[in-house]
């Protein structure tokens, strides 16, 4: 497990500015973890091509004091200039990497992936965004089965019941491991072999391939209510009944995704202060994730400000030079 000075969540435009600051300021043993295969991934998703991406944004006019700036241009500009960012600065970025664990340990903060530790860090930074949501089927869920259909991982995990999971991506694998031998544990993924899941969950899905049942190359044509349980009707006629469905098929929600680290929530916002820190010591959130109305400028000059006040407070000892000497 590595050992960060500083470990960013998430390869938005907030957690490439925040990491920005930082190298720029001199903090070296900083890394991004993103759970996507690229940078931006939000842009690349949701702006066509040839689509502005705006200097200001629903009204909020801000100039950024930070390293990163931007005049209005189009979704390819932007790309092109966030990774000249990433490419001046030499920024570390950490793809496929799915974070939804954050634990105190003494001085630090153990970063998880499912169950599997991938560093620890003294300063973390959230710039996850709002605009993932958890992903739903094409199909109707039943009024009488909703209490029983899960579309991200609950904080009480259930015991010896039989839970259906949906989906082949690093969610869909690390819910499996972590109730695989808890419960009578399957897993359907409409593809006849998993193509997206990192290493380190394919090997802990190896290792319990004994305590779950692989529905591979599976579709599901819906669901309906079975007494206290939900029936599943599979496109190939089969149907089985579970006591849960967790349906894993990408996106989160920030809210639940916050409270289950830790970070307090009031009137469906997160508590920060002026510089965005939460009720965690040195837990900092920038960017979307952290207000109710941002834009990417806001977000360059909330790197700045949190990445300025980051340093007076924890890291002015540790500029222009490594943390940690092997």
């Amino acid at each position: 497990m590595r050992r960060l000075l500083v470990a960013i969540i998430g390869a938005g435009p907030a957690g490439i500015a925040a990491a920005v600051e930082l190298k720029a300021a001199g903090i070296k043993d900083v890394a991004i973890f993103e759970k996507a295969g690229h940078f931006c991934s939000t842009i690349r998703r949701l702006y066509p091509e040839g689509k502005r991406v705006d200097k200001y944004y629903k009204g909020i006019n801000i100039n950024s004091k930070g390293v990163c700036s931007f005049e209005t241009e189009t979704k390819e500009q932007f790309l092109e200039r966030m990774a000249r960012y990433i490419n001046d600065y030499q920024i570390e970025i950490n793809y496929n990497i799915e974070i939804n664990g954050l634990e105190r340990r003494e001085n630090f903060y153990i970063i998880k992936a499912g169950t599997y530790p991938v560093a620890e860090a003294y300063v973390v930074i959230i710039a996850t965004g709002v605009f993932d949501r958890p992903k739903k089927p094409p199909y109707p869920i039943p009024e009488e089965i909703k209490n029983r259909v899960f579309f991200e991982i609950p904080k009480e995990l259930p015991e010896d019941e039989k839970i259906l999971i949906v989906g082949g991506g690093n969610t869909a694998a690390e819910l499996a491991c972590i109730l695989a031998g808890k419960c009578d544990v399957y897993l359907s993924y409409r593809r006849p072999e998993f193509f997206r899941i990192n290493e380190e969950n394919l090997k802990e899905l190896e290792q319990r391939k004994d305590y779950i049942t692989f529905f591979m190359g599976t579709e599901i044509k819906g669901l309906e209510p079975a007494n206290d349980a939900v029936r599943v009707v599979f496109n190939n006629g089969h149907t089985e009944v579970f006591s849960k469905v967790f349906y894993c098929l990408g996106g989160s929600t920030p809210k639940n995704f916050l409270e289950k680290m830790g970070v307090r929530i009031k009137d469906s916002l997160p508590e920060i202060d002026e510089f965005g820190e939460t009720n965690l010591e040195r837990v900092f959130l920038i960017g979307d994730v952290a207000v109710k109305r941002g834009s990417i400028l806001y977000a360059f000059h909330m790197a700045h400000i949190s990445i300025r006040k980051i340093i007076e407070k924890y890291l002015k000892n540790f500029t222009q030079q490594p943390v940690w000497k092997s």
